[in-house]
């Protein structure tokens, strides 16, 4: 008798429990974030290492099918190019760019004493030397201009410093993720395996059909658009530094630098890279700022007609108005990064909508009176 009696609001203990824990969750909320932190901390490596892993994996996966090799030697291969590429870096590239950095940061006074007599020059050869309101106004403008240039130099002189030390203090993880992410590899398709044999026995068939294709979908528009991105940049940053070599131009690696790491943003990206290149060497001589001006606009043109379409491809399925809207949203919001990431973005949100708008019109039996 007494196992048939119903408790009286019975039911409605897990609903304040939950209520209760909400609500002590909301009043503790900066400790839960200290201790999601710390705990996305201890796995940092890990993290590092699926995403050394997956920029890695195409590298491994051509020389596999275009060599023949097996997977350890593809591994090795891989990995000494890597170790190649980063002690390059370290080396070489790196010193020189802060020596640039410095050198222009010690030069900036005289450069701006020079443009200044250059100027003054010219107005008297002009004959406007007594227009005082244009002669302030000039003056005006190029200290405004120099002043941004040394705030800007001192910016990134100061980040840079910051970023080393920064660097210093997760060497540590990023190596234990660059040991991990060996492992990863050889074994990715266990690791595939095991993670599509714990969502079917999780999900039903149809759902987990669906989010798979949406998983290669996504896979195929990051590694397309991303790698294929970096490589393109980074072979633009070596001609670039190549060409302003060959035609003397002061300051040539941090030019090159500033080229190919702006190349990385859609559209915008070259004319961002273009202006600094510019202003600096219009410092040193105006001609040499016209022929670094027209050796990048070339630079670009290529990049944009033949080296781009190589390396990557099929575009990823976005119209220019689309990409624009992914670079003022995602550079409004995360800056630099936001204005890169925002493509692949806004392809995988259309690549969704599409196929949600294409389920619904099915389902009405309306799709085909549109394309009609």
């Amino acid at each position: 008798m007494f196992k048939n009696k119903k408790i009286p609001y019975l039911s409605l203990i897990p609903i304040i429990l939950i209520t209760a824990l909400i609500f002590k969750s909301i009043n503790n909320i900066e400790l839960l974030a200290q201790g999601f932190w710390f705990v996305i901390s201890i796995l940092s490596p890990f993290f590092w290492a699926f995403g050394i892993a997956y920029i890695l994996n195409p590298l491994m996966t051509y020389i596999e099918k275009k060599f023949k090799a097996k997977r350890g030697l593809s591994i090795l291969l891989v990995y000494l190019i890597v170790i190649g590429f980063i002690t390059l870096i370290v080396t070489i590239v790196s010193p020189a760019v802060a020596n640039n950095l410095g050198e222009l940061a010690t030069n900036m006074p005289n450069y701006v004493r020079k443009t200044q007599t250059w100027f003054d020059d010219n107005i008297l050869r002009l004959n406007i030397s007594n227009n005082a309101n244009i002669v302030a106004y000039a003056h005006k403008a190029l200290e405004d201009i120099t002043d941004k240039l040394t705030t800007s130099l001192n910016f990134i002189l100061n980040l840079a410093l910051n970023k080393a030390i920064d660097f210093t203090s997760s060497f540590l993880k990023m190596v234990f993720g660059f040991i991990i992410s060996i492992y990863i590899l050889k074994d990715k398709e266990s690791f595939k395996n095991n993670a599509k044999k714990f969502l079917y026995a999780m999900f039903n068939e149809t759902s987990v059909n669906s989010f798979l294709i949406f998983v290669n979908e996504v896979n195929s528009i990051f590694s397309k658009y991303i790698i294929g991105k970096f490589i393109d940049s980074l072979i633009i940053g070596i001609l670039c530094a190549i060409g302003l070599s060959i035609l003397r131009i002061p300051y040539a690696l941090l030019i090159s630098l500033i080229v190919g790491v702006t190349n990385m943003i859609p559209y915008f990206g070259p004319f961002i890279g273009m202006i600094p290149g510019v202003l600096i060497t219009l410092f040193y001589s105006p001609i040499k700022a016209l022929w670094v001006l027209i050796f990048i606009f070339v630079l670009q043109q290529f990049d944009g007609w033949y080296l781009g379409p190589k390396i990557l491809g099929e575009k990823v399925g976005v119209s220019p108005f689309w990409i624009i809207l992914a670079i003022t949203l995602g550079g409004g919001t995360f800056g630099v990064l936001g204005m890169f990431l925002g493509v692949p973005f806004i392809a995988i949100i259309k690549t969704m909508l599409e196929r949600f708008v294409s389920k619904r019109l099915d389902s009405r039996n309306i799709k085909d009176k549109l394309d009609s």
